[in-house]
């Protein structure tokens, strides 16, 4: 899969890849603001973090700062979420999503269509892209809470795919 390859620094510096991130989980993509009104999503984030955390699924965060509402160090954006969420899920170095400059990962993702089948620019803080390790993606749109059925279910039946193969 041509994520797996693709360089990260995760929000301590810390350089990587999306696969190795990933470590061959089902991958929950989110980009993520301290000040955005979606902000609140992170707890349900983080309840899908512990709920499916040790069955092959992590939820990965991508700050970014693409709509002006994300602090300006990664320090206290760690800070911020640990405190204020209790994030514990992997997160990265501030991205951009669009444009010329956006983090290669967004460049793959973003050629990925939502429900109602556009595909392109990220909207909002907060868009969603469940990653299969075996290389099929889904897009939610902002506004989708993280516990929605549509992603809850498609978490579920991902897990049980891998325990029967």
């Amino acid at each position: 899969m041509e994520l797996n390859d693709l360089e990260i620094t995760t929000i301590v510096g810390e350089e990587t890849t999306f696969g190795d991130l990933s470590d061959g989980k089902i991958a929950l993509v989110v980009n993520v603001a301290s000040r955005c009104g979606l902000t609140p999503q992170y707890a349900a984030l983080e309840e899908l973090q512990k709920t499916y955390g040790d069955q092959g699924f992590t939820v990965l965060g991508f700050p970014s700062n693409q709509f002006l509402q994300e602090l300006s160090k990664e320090e206290a954006i760690a800070d911020y979420c640990s405190a204020t969420w209790g994030v514990t899920f992997p997160m990265t170095e501030k991205v951009k999503l669009n444009g010329g400059n956006a983090h290669p990962i967004y460049k793959v993702l973003k050629k990925t269509p939502d429900q109602n089948g556009h595909d392109g620019r990220i909207t909002w803080n907060f868009e969603k892209f469940l990653v299969n390790p075996d290389g099929r993606i889904k897009r939610f749109s902002p506004k989708t809470v993280p516990d929605d059925p549509a992603i809850v279910g498609t978490i579920e039946e991902w897990i049980a795919e891998r325990k029967e193969g």
